[in-house]
């Protein structure tokens, strides 16, 4: 192949045995058009994480156990309040019991970022446990207990506003979320990616891998530079520093 690098290499790399050498890294991302620095970075473990900006509200990232790493939910509340807005609901309710924080009793709204099991377990025992109508999800995701939110659709809550914007790539049906609040102390945006984008990595195009990058690069320009992305797994970041870093925005 053009990376002049072994296709066993290759294939423990994608099976989570890594041992690509900073040379193949090299190669590789010279052959496939990816960001040399970022790609190294990663390879060795070593990919650098920002400080995120100040939210005007509270951020509770929960995480459960998932394969080999940890599936994220996301609660946003004003910071001392009793009650927030979920976004996904992890493995299954049990998981989300386990890592749901004590402050938090009730939600005013739930949102699914795309159904796959890890993300979307227990749904619809959430919505009816906080007395909720239905859960917003992508249109065309195929949930008993969920209401579609389409593309540049809006909803508020309290004094947060969550923008839907329809970003199918890693799932015919997905949605990431923007949320502000305009009402309260200047502060950043947040956006919560499900499995659009990662800290240093993308989701899998497994509906549409072109689809994917497009949408990947429209939502990392549409937002300010400094929005903090919480992702379906792994670490929070920023729009800007994944633009800069991320070996897969091309």
């Amino acid at each position: 192949m053009r990376a002049e690098v072994p296709l066993a290499r290759i294939l423990d790399a994608i099976d989570y045995r890594p041992d690509l050498s900073s040379a193949d890294l090299r190669r590789l991302a010279g052959a496939l058009g990816l960001n040399e620095i970022g790609l190294c970075a990663l390879g060795c473990g070593q990919y650098p994480l920002p400080e995120a900006a100040a939210l005007p509200f509270c951020l509770h990232p929960l995480r459960m156990a998932h394969g080999i790493g940890f599936a994220n939910a996301y609660l946003v509340a004003v910071c001392g309040a009793s009650h927030g807005i979920l976004f996904d609901t992890g493995p299954d309710i049990v998981a989300l019991q386990a890592a749901w924080p004590r402050a938090i009793k009730t939600v005013d709204a739930v949102f699914l970022t795309h159904v796959e099991g890890e993300h979307t377990g227990g749904l619809c025992e959430v919505v009816a446990r906080f007395g909720l109508s239905a859960a917003f999800c992508p249109t065309g995701a195929k949930v008993p207990c969920g209401r579609a939110m389409g593309e540049g659709e809006r909803m508020r809550f309290g004094p947060f506003e969550v923008t839907a914007f329809s970003t199918p790539g890693h799932a015919s049906a997905h949605n990431c979320y923007l949320v502000t609040a305009p009402s309260e102390r200047p502060g950043g945006a947040l956006l919560i990616s499900g499995d659009l984008v990662f800290a240093g990595s993308v989701g899998g195009g497994y509906f549409c891998h072109r689809q994917l990058a497009t949408h990947l690069r429209r939502m990392l320009g549409a937002v300010p530079p400094q929005t903090v992305i919480a992702p379906g797994h792994g670490p929070l970041t920023t729009a800007e520093h994944e633009l800069r870093y991320n070996p897969f925005v091309v």
